[in-house]
């Protein structure tokens, strides 16, 4: 077996949560390759999209920002923001549409906050928001989501809901008036973890080769179920190889 990195086994575990036939909003860095090895993977007939509206795209070369305009090299597509944002509506196309995203703060509940840490009026600090992320969320028929396994970003209850996940349980996004959907997977750099479909809440599904459940809990800042996780399966020979040969030859998204 290879040895392998924390960045490495997070993007392949995200790329094994694609599924073949998905279409793939996503942002550039850690997600895209994510995207990029699931299309080597398991999901030869995903399809990448960027909110800038490249649909699509060869993905040659990584680019480094959804404005890079590597995203727009060999589209089927090259649309507008307008028609990306419009490409999430799957509750009126029937399109099976994930969506990979990131925040500063996650709650048990799978909800996102990548605007302030503390009181909106006056944060202690401010990040850059949304972008794309709250029509993703709102809008796709799942996401997936990157954290780093640490107690200040798992926390009980969000500073700021930026993006909904399960919002405050069973039911609530649709009170709320939005189409089915919701976070399906949470990939850090020490576990995969999933949500109860009856409660809506967090729990531990997978730990990664050399971690343990007790450890994944310790640098969480709310308690999950533990008994359901099972030792994900480590990243093959092949997997590696093709993030590291196809997807990140230059290595500039990896290191």
């Amino acid at each position: 077996m290879i040895p392998y990195t924390p960045r490495e086994i997070m993007t392949i575990a995200a790329a094994r949560e694609i599924q073949d036939g998905e279409i793939v909003f996503c942002g550039t860095g850690i997600s895209m390759l994510a995207a990029m090895a699931a299309k080597h993977i398991s999901a030869p007939n995903s399809v990448i999209f960027f909110e800038t509206g490249a649909v699509d795209a060869r993905l040659d070369e990584v680019p480094m920002s959804v404005a890079d305009s590597r995203v727009m090299f060999g589209t089927a597509v090259n649309g507008s923001l307008i028609d990306a944002f419009a490409f999430m509506q799957n509750s009126r196309t029937g399109r099976k549409v994930v969506g990979i995203l990131g925040a500063a703060q996650i709650d048990k509940f799978g909800n996102l906050n990548s605007t302030v840490i503390g009181d909106y009026a006056e944060p202690d600090v401010r990040f850059s928001g949304s972008g794309g992320a709250c029509d993703a969320a709102a809008f796709v028929n799942r996401t997936i989501i990157f954290m780093q396994q640490e107690e200040r970003k798992f926390v009980p209850e969000v500073d700021y809901m930026t993006s909904p996940g399960w919002m405050s349980g069973p039911g609530s996004r649709e009170a709320a008036g939005l189409p089915p959907g919701g976070p399906s997977a949470v990939v850090t750099n020490m576990a995969v973890l999933g949500f109860d479909e009856n409660t809506r809440e967090m729990y531990l599904r997978n730990h990664y080769p050399g971690v343990s459940p007790e450890e994944v809990s310790e640098n969480m800042g709310f308690k999950v179920d533990l008994s359901r996780s099972a030792e994900l399966r480590p990243p093959s020979d092949k997997e590696l190889k093709i993030l590291r040969e196809l997807c990140d030859p230059q290595r500039l998204i990896l290191d």
